[in-house]
């Protein structure tokens, strides 16, 4: 208790109410479309504290928010089954990227964040519907999970490119919600770890990481009452434009 009431102490009234509305926001987005949480959570907090604070605020939300998302749809040892070479090489990258690059604080990992969600808005806007053929499954799914997990450990977002990989495999909604679960996952505890290794995600983090816990599970509730009143189409669309801005805005000022 005590690291945990250091830790918001430390931040400050107006930094631990951005952490609060941050993550309410991140869940409601999450529970609308099924993705988005550690992308806008990274995003809106890598406005006012390192990336490495942002990330180790993200670890549990993202951890508990993630197995809920997979531990329902029946369709988990099939898709780990399929996946296990790309979420191997997801947790690889995240400890090669770790040890290679990390996040050091550094202006150019404000602007490698600001870089992946531009990246990320700009494909979710505008990339083509395409399909992954298997005979290229067996060698694309490991490398996007090794591009995954590098890009993980130098920004702490882990979509690029596992989610447009992830959307060309040609499943069904419910297998699709639940591989996206899987994937979030495996790049959220390899992040964990990674940030453990470097000394960034101790007591103090973890307790704290606890109250974004709430504001982020509260926010997928919400997002899950709006989703059967508004289009889910549009409102994806209005977060890849905003994650745009948001990531251009990194991106030159970091």
């Amino acid at each position: 208790m005590n690291t945990f009431l250091a830790f918001y102490q430390n931040l400050g009234l107006t930094l631990t109410l951005l952490v609060i509305g941050t993550f309410l926001l991140a869940g409601t987005v999450k529970g609308v479309i099924g993705l988005g949480l550690p992308t806008v959570a990274m995003g809106m907090l890598g406005l006012a504290m390192l990336p490495t604070q942002a990330a180790a605020l993200l670890i549990i939300p993202s951890t508990v928010t993630n197995l809920c998302q997979l531990a329902f749809g029946g369709h988990l040892s099939a898709l780990l089954k399929r996946l296990w070479p790309m979420l191997l090489l997801i947790f690889l990258g995240t400890g090669l990227g770790t040890v290679w690059l990390g996040m050091d604080g550094g202006h150019w990992v404000v602007r490698a964040l600001g870089g992946a969600l531009l990246v990320y808005a700009l494909s979710g806007l505008f990339l083509p519907t395409f399909k992954v053929k298997p005979q290229t499954e067996r060698w694309l799914g490991p490398l996007c999970g090794l591009i995954t997990g590098v890009i993980t450990s130098a920004t702490g977002v882990f979509v690029i490119p596992a989610v447009p990989y992830l959307q060309a495999l040609g499943l069904n909604r419910d297998p699709l919600v639940q591989a996206l679960g899987l994937s979030f996952t495996v790049s959220t505890l390899a992040l964990a770890a990674g940030l453990a290794w470097r000394g960034t995600l101790g007591g103090g983090e973890v307790s704290a990481s606890l109250l974004a816990l709430v504001p982020a599970l509260l926010g997928m509730w919400l997002g899950q009452v709006l989703r059967r009143r508004i289009s889910a189409v549009l409102f994806k669309r209005v977060f890849f434009v905003g994650m745009a801005l948001l990531g251009g805005h990194l991106l030159i000022s970091g």
